[in-house]
């Protein structure tokens, strides 16, 4: 049996391990894909660092990772809809397909979803066995970094197109990855202004190459006073992506009446919201899990065409250098931070 590279949480604790594995085997209705190009999500990064959602969900040994391009090597014997050598990723949430949301339409909120990297093997190795449902071919000459960060680029677009952004004032509160898409796409969308928000100005900077209007440090500025100076009323939309308290309040107030938000940004401390404010001003506040399977990346297939989001892109790094790319992460002064094999 052959053997590969594989990045895995191996024991409870913080830290992750280079481990020697066998290649998958794929089930009849999978293909084996050779890993080009990996991406390091946020939940990489919480898994690494053993925070207290990681000692929860995640039962070792597992390999991580979800993010990914590259291509495929092998068919299972009932796959007919794909071929060996397309450039690929794939959705990484594999879901029941016999729950009330699946069968309406709502994988993405499935009832027994399994995430890959975090629930079964991920693809932070040099191959990986990933149901063929959920694979997503790639145009053939496109660059398979692109391809790595379309599983967080379908949550920007899931978030940004719940509301029409065109014409509109856009807040986008945190400046990560995700953040920094939905600006890109608030810029493509024709948004007449676009207010980003962050306390990292490594980010705010990428920010402003993306087209962001104003971006604004929250720990020197008040982004409800500057919002609220240039648009008069208040911004039309919230794209909220930082998951910080303060941010998320501050941001309310900074809404006009009949605004509306998109909430993807985890919180991990409990949310004091002013109701009677939310009411009153007529708020709509929309939760954002995931991508929409597959109307999201019909979307962001769309997108692409004309997207420029290659500023989120700052580093790469081997997958020998795994603990130098998690540090980067940690210390905030990266985008979107990619592993090769």
């Amino acid at each position: 049996m052959a053997v590969m590279k594989a990045i895995r949480k191996t024991v409870s604790g913080p830290g992750l391990e280079l481990c020697e594995v066998k290649v998958p085997k794929i089930q009849k209705d999978q293909v084996l894909i050779k890993i080009e190009v990996a991406a390091i999500c946020g939940t990489d990064l919480h898994i690494y660092n053993w925070d207290k959602w990681s000692a929860a969900r995640i039962k070792p040994a597992v390999t991580v990772g979800h993010e990914f391009a590259g291509r495929i090597v092998k068919l299972g014997e009932d796959v007919t809809h794909l071929e060996e050598g397309m450039l690929v990723t794939a959705e990484g949430h594999i879901i029941c397909g016999q729950c009330y949301y699946c069968r309406t339409g709502q994988g993405h909120i499935c009832d027994d979803v399994k995430i890959i990297g975090v629930d079964i093997n991920g693809i932070f190795a040099e191959y990986a066995a990933i149901d063929a449902e959920n694979v997503w071919v790639l145009p053939d000459d496109s660059d398979p970094a692109l391809g790595a960060i379309h599983d967080p680029l379908g949550n920007a677009v899931h978030a940004a197109n719940v509301h029409k952004l065109t014409g509109q004032n856009v807040i986008i509160t945190g400046c990560g990855p995700i953040g920094l898409f939905c600006i890109a796409l608030a810029k493509q969308a024709g948004a007449r202004r676009i207010f980003a928000s962050d306390i990292n100005d490594y980010r705010l900077e990428i920010a402003r190459k993306l087209g962001a209007d104003y971006a604004i440090n929250a720990q020197t500025e008040d982004l409800c006073k500057v919002v609220k100076e240039v648009t008069k009323i208040g911004a039309d939309v919230l794209l909220e992506m930082s998951g910080s308290h303060q941010a998320f309040v501050n941001a309310l107030k900074a809404l006009r009446k009949g605004a509306k938000a998109s909430l993807l940004g985890i919180f991990s401390e409990h949310v004091s919201l002013d109701l009677d404010a939310a009411i009153f001003n007529q708020l709509t506040l929309c939760g954002i899990n995931g991508r929409r399977m597959f109307d999201t990346w019909y979307e962001m297939q769309a997108a692409l065409e004309s997207l420029e989001i290659q500023p989120v892109i700052t580093h790469k790094f081997k997958f020998e250098e795994y603990e130098k790319a998690m540090a980067l992460m940690n210390s905030g002064q990266c985008g979107k931070v990619l592993l090769v094999p």
